[in-house]
């Protein structure tokens, strides 16, 4: 059987291993960024990011990596600064933050604040780096419609506040009350989530 054929099998990517040289150290610095500490067997660290599915883990002969020689890791964000600001509070050393302008590399966020183009980076003790990127909206197809996930219970609750006055609209445009309106609840966060056309 060939991977196309495989559409109905999910895989996600819950665990990224990363390089350190110190276990104890790099458990304190990930507890002071502020990530979750999880239950793990022994001989097993792992962290995962506030909002995340995926997590870092370590411990001794996680890898043969160099320790530090893990480059360039995602943490996609809803405010950059705010993601800044936290790093700054919490002593961790971060980069400044920096957006593609018309020129080039320019200081600050992004002014209108576009998706993908607002940064800045910062690295464990070992140098392993990771990459703060402010997303606002995602690219149309970048996300399967038929996957949604929210962060938080007041992200989830922003998201059907938003849905219900949209489906007040659509009883409005139809006449009468939706008698099925769990589902078109569903399609219409699922596809605002994945920047998808939504239902009428």
């Amino acid at each position: 059987m060939s991977m196309t054929e495989r559409k109905g099998v999910d895989m996600k990517l819950e665990v990224v291993t990363i390089p350190v040289s110190d276990v104890d150290r790099a458990t304190e610095f990930y507890k002071k960024l502020g990530w979750r500490q999880d239950v793990t067997p022994p001989g097993v660290v792992q962290f995962t990011p506030p909002g995340s599915w995926c997590s870092i883990q370590f411990g001794p002969g996680h890898t043969s990596a160099p320790p530090g020689s893990a480059e360039n890791t995602y943490l996609i964000v809803s405010d950059i600064k705010a993601a800044h600001d936290q790093l700054v509070a919490a002593g961790i050393a971060v980069d400044d933050i920096k957006h593609l302008g018309a020129s080039g590399l320019e200081a600050g966020p992004d002014p209108e604040h576009h998706s993908y183009f607002s940064f800045c980076t910062f690295k464990d003790p070992d140098g392993n780096g990771y990459r703060f990127q402010e997303l606002t909206q995602r690219i149309p197809g970048r996300v399967d419609v038929g996957l949604t996930a929210f962060s938080s219970v007041a992200e989830l609750a922003d998201a059907m506040r938003r849905a219900s006055v949209a489906h007040g609209e659509h009883e409005k445009r139809i006449g009468a009350a939706d008698p099925d309106w769990p589902d078109w609840y569903a399609s219409y966060m699922a596809a605002e989530f994945a920047n998808a056309e939504l239902p009428q």
